[in-house]
Order: C-alpha cells, then sequence, then structure tokens
C-alpha cells in the first residue's frame, strides 16, 4: 500500500467530531509543514466547486506588512455596513483567527463542515495544512453573502494556495529578505514571487516606497494598472497626524492607530481603486484608521512597567519596531523577552534594535523550526551581546522577566508569533 493510500484509508471520518480532531488530523496527513505548488490544491477546490466570488476580491501578499493591510481593509468595510471575510495568518491563541466573518471568528462547526466537504473531495491527493485552511477559509466565504473577500497569502505568492483565485485587487505590502529558501536570496527573486498574486489588466499595488524592478515589470506584462507608495499615491506625517494622497482623493489630519502609516496608507489605494464597486466615506476611514488594531503589532499595554509585544520575526520588520520604540519614552531600563525560528535571519535582526535593549531574556519556543539554543547564543555573540541570559522556555523567561522589572521600565516581547503568544499565556 503506499503513502498516500494508507494515510487515506487509516481515519475514520466519521470520528473526527471537534476542531482539535480535526486539526489533529489534518497535521498528520502532510509530512511537510510547507509544499509550493497550485497543481493539488487547485485540483481539490475544483472538485468541491470553488470559483471566485462575484463581490470583489482582494489579496494581500508581501514580506512584512499583510496582517495590518488585512486588518485596516477588514475595518473600513465593515464600518461602512458591507459584509466582509477576511483570512489571516499566523494565528497567537486558536485556530479561528484564521477566519472572521463580518468581523466575528468563525466558529469550530464551521471549521470541521469545511474540512469534512475537502477531505470527501480531497480522495488520493495529500495538501499540507495550510491548503487545508486555505481551501475551509474559501469554503465557508462562499457560503455566505458577502460583499467583500480579503485573504493574506501565506509564503510568497505565485506558488501560495491563496493564489488558486484571481484576485480583482492583488496588494504587496513589502519585499524584504525572508524564507530565502523558498523565494530566494535577493529582493528581485522575492519580487518576482510576491508579484504571482498579480493578473492580468487588474490593478496591482504595491506599499513598498523602494520596490524591486522585477515587481513593476511582472505589472508591466500583464498590463495591470501599478500603483506604488511614493508615486501613484503617497503618505505624509506630520506631527499630531497625517496625511494621505491617491490618484482621485486626499485626506488630512488622519488620526494615528496602532498600526503602521504605511501599510494603512497602502490600504486606502485599494479603496480608492474600489470605490465605485464599494463606496466608503471619509468619515468612515477616519473612524477606522482611529479603531483599527491587531495583537502582536507593537502593542503597547501600559502599568506601572510597559509591555511591548510585536510579532516581528524579520531584520525588516525588526528595523520598523526599533524606530517605533525610539519615538517611545522610558526613564527605566528596557528589557526584551526574545526568541525567534531557526530558519529566521536572527543576527540581522538583533543588529536593528541591540542598541535600545539594556538587558535580554532568551529561550528557545520548543516549536518545530525553532532556533536551538545554541543558535540563539551564537546569533547574539555574533552580535557582541553579552547582556543575556537564557532559559529552557519563553514561560521561564516570561517569569523572570516580570518579577525583576521595576516601576518606569519597560518589557519588550519580540521575534515571532510563537514568542508573543507564548509570553501572553504565561500570563
Amino acid at each position: 500500500m503506499s503513502y498516500k493510500q494508507d494515510i487515506h484509508s487509516s481515519v475514520d471520518k466519521n470520528g473526527l467530531k471537534t476542531l482539535d480532531q480535526w486539526l489533529k488530523w489534518i497535521a498528520s496527513v502532510h509530512p511537510q509543514e510547507m509544499a509550493l505548488g497550485l497543481d493539488r490544491v487547485k485540483s481539490v477546490a475544483e472538485r468541491m466547486g470553488l470559483s471566485k466570488p462575484t463581490c470583489p476580491l482582494v489579496i494581500v501578499g508581501g514580506t512584512n506588512g499583510k496582517g495590518s493591510c488585512v486588518a485596516s481593509l477588514e475595518k473600513i468595510y465593515s464600518l461602512q455596513g458591507y459584509r466582509t471575510g477576511a483570512f489571516t495568518s499566523p494565528i497567537l491563541f486558536r485556530h479561528n483567527e484564521l477566519l472572521r466573518i463580518q468581523g466575528q471568528e468563525v466558529e469550530d462547526q464551521e471549521f470541521c463542515e469545511a474540512y469534512a466537504k475537502i477531505e470527501a473531495a480531497r480522495a488520493e491527493l495529500i495538501l499540507t495544512a495550510f491548503e487545508y485552511h486555505t481551501l475551509a477559509a474559501m469554503e465557508i466565504c462562499s457560503r455566505h453573502v458577502l460583499d467583500i473577500w480579503i485573504l493574506e497569502v501565506g509564503l510568497g505568492g505565485r506558488l501560495d494556495a491563496v493564489n488558486i483565485m484571481d484576485a480583482d485587487v492583488a496588494i504587496v505590502t513589502s519585499i524584504g529578505i525572508d524564507h530565502v529558501d523558498w523565494l530566494g536570496s535577493t529582493r528581485e527573486l522575492i519580487g518576482t514571487e510576491k508579484a504571482g498574486i498579480f493578473r492580468s489588466h487588474c490593478p496591482a499595488i504595491c506599499g513598498d516606497t523602494e520596490p524591486p524592478n522585477s515587481l513593476a515589470e511582472y505589472a508591466r506584462k500583464l498590463s495591470s494598472p501599478f500603483y506604488c507608495q511614493g508615486k501613484e499615491f503617497s503618505f505624509l506625517i506630520n506631527k499630531d497626524s497625517w496625511e494621505w494622497r491617491g490618484e482621485n482623493s486626499a485626506y488630512a489630519q488622519l488620526p494615528f492607530s496602532q498600526l503602521a502609516v504605511q501599510n494603512i496608507s497602502t490600504a486606502l489605494m485599494a479603496v480608492e481603486i474600489l470605490q465605485t464597486r464599494l463606496p466608503v466615506s471619509e468619515e468612515v476611514i477616519r473612524q477606522a484608521i482611529k479603531t483599527v488594531s491587531i495583537p502582536g503589532r507593537i502593542e503597547i499595554i501600559p502599568g506601572p512597567v510597559t509591555e511591548i509585544h510585536d510579532v516581528s520575526h524579520n531584520p525588516a520588520a525588526v528595523a520598523f519596531l526599533s524606530q517605533r520604540m525610539q519615538q517611545l519614552s522610558c526613564q527605566g531600563k528596557t528589557r526584551a523577552v526574545f526568541s525567534m525560528l531557526g530558519d529566521k535571519d536572527i543576527a540581522g535582526s538583533l543588529r536593528e534594535i541591540k542598541m535600545l535593549i539594556d538587558e535580554w531574556v532568551v529561550a528557545p519556543l520548543g516549536v518545530p523550526r525553532a532556533a536551538s539554543r545554541e543558535q540563539l547564543v551564537q546569533a547574539f555573540q555574533a552580535e557582541g551581546i553579552s547582556a543575556v541570559t537564557y532559559f529552557d522556555s519563553v514561560k521561564q523567561a516570561a517569569e523572570v522577566a516580570r518579577k525583576v522589572s521595576q516601576e518606569n521600565d519597560r518589557l519588550l516581547v519580540f521575534g515571532s508569533f510563537h514568542t508573543v503568544a507564548l509570553f501572553k499565556s504565561a500570563h
């Protein structure tokens, strides 16, 4: 019996009743966490009868800022009264965070029903966990009467499961060096992979102010209208507010929010493009910007010891975190609880922020792909950082960091979604 036949026949589908049971089964189906390529997932989608929605579909890719862009679009359209579906990843605490329908996390039962339909359709084909989740999100969205779908790319773009559908508007938020084993080691190569979500004659948006040439060239070959930050649209930050300019509209004295202005600016370009199909008022845009937030994105928790939680996990994201940290005052010490995955540029990330940290509290994550203690030690040594204490777990690190922090100190937690989630759960 082949591996595929064995894995398919070994599960009693009728025994899978809860979401937890489904997730454990899904995790066992494919031996690899990632397997890029669209053939398998596209075949299953066709068997399921999944097709592009009749409402606008926005696909959001990029190295950093994807989640913020998705959240901004979701908030704007929800406040205007439109029915939204938003698929985003990774998650912090529970699986249901992956998909929101009209701003609410999807319940367990809907996921179970979607996974059962996928299981019935896939037959001999093997799917990764992300492919299961992407198909489930599309299936659930198709069951609801929605005005807009907003789907976030998991990795890359060209070969990501989300890309089985054709975007009405495709967004690439930024291009940085990350996932080099999968996407390439230069911004030009990575740009080509990210641009794979562009479609012929459909608007393509780039939120990066200095995109690689490959991105614009890809759009040109497809005859896709290309909108680039700093050219076709732009933002300007003032002391107490910021302003935005597009091709057909402009907004002054916009409020700041938890999210990066650059990412909100990128979302606003998509809103402008879709104005004829989904009109949005300036009043709603202002209210959405003021209230939008995402757990773990430069999340500031005030108190005697200020906590800052951020899921930044590559040098570009940490550089933005560093810039934001410099704008925040601190009378005491800055202490960092830190860990990363082993396939990330750990030393490069430390380099971007090490001058702002007085003491480091570090531990391995204890998850697949986690950096080992030895990898973490080597990265800190490479950057000449000596004020480091190592622990066996993030929970231990969190407990010690909270214990030694004094009033007016600040505690920064960053390096991975896992780091932030483990720290929060250690409360």
